[in-house]
């Protein structure tokens, strides 16, 4: 019987890469949405992935989300906390509702997806948990000190969390990619793409989404069961940690 596998924001961006190759690798897979009706129903139309929308800010709604996604497709296996926002300022424009938006959904909804399919994997002897963070979460980025923060948090969340189900056949995992060719991404000014971001990433490009995907893939899977902790560093070669 197939797996099951919830992406959060997984109808856009990296995340919609990864719920099409956890799709294509077997799984029955529910791509989560906060609030964009219109991608999503056009993602559900090009790939026959059902779609669940609610903020992964709100802990009530992720319990009740997982509920639904468990009663139509089954036992939730695989976690992807892909769902993520930014607020970008300089740490003395910030505003405490900025502060607050990005760690309530970035880091917050780690918890709030991650503890109601906890108790399941336990049970089972089994799961999968894998975090996307990023780059600036390992190294920090001006103007994205709430990101940062909360992108590092999901590091130290993993860490933790991993040696709690290490025991239980669970892994906990992150990945953490650098600049990924996603429409945020190609949005920014093509001058300083080419000339700021570009030159700083050894391999001369841009990820693409289906690297990302690629990696959660692997981590997902039963031959992966000796990797629980890990941080996996998707980024061309421009950070190490």
């Amino acid at each position: 019987m197939a797996r099951t596998a919830i992406v959060t924001g997984g109808s856009r961006g990296i995340g919609a890469a990864i719920s099409i190759a956890l799709k294509a690798a077997g799984y029955n897979v529910a791509a989560n949405y906060a609030g964009n009706d219109e991608a999503a129903k056009k993602f559900t139309a090009e790939t026959g992935i059902k779609t669940y929308k609610w903020s992964v800010a709100d802990y009530d709604a992720c319990v009740a989300g997982v509920k639904q996604v468990e009663a139509e497709l089954g036992p939730v296996d695989i976690l992807v906390n892909n769902a993520g926002i930014t607020r970008d300022a300089m740490f003395h424009k910030m505003t405490p509702q900025q502060w607050k938006e990005v760690i309530d959904t970035n880091l917050s909804g780690v918890f709030n997806m991650s503890h109601p399919v906890w108790g399941g994997m336990r049970d089972r002897k089994f799961g999968r948990i894998i975090t996307i963070s990023s780059i600036n979460g390992q190294k920090g980025q001006a103007g994205q000190v709430n990101y940062s923060s909360a992108k590092a948090g999901d590091i130290g969340f993993t860490k933790a969390l991993a040696q709690e189900g290490a025991r239980a056949g669970i892994t906990v995992n992150v990945i953490a990619p650098g600049y990924i060719a996603t429409e945020m991404v190609k949005a920014i000014d093509e001058k300083v793409l080419n000339e700021r971001i570009i030159p700083q990433i050894p391999v001369g490009r841009l990820g693409e989404p289906e690297e990302i995907a690629r990696c959660v893939v692997f981590l997902a899977s039963d031959e992966a069961g000796f990797i629980t902790g890990s941080t996996i560093s998707a980024n061309g070669g421009q950070y190490f940690a």
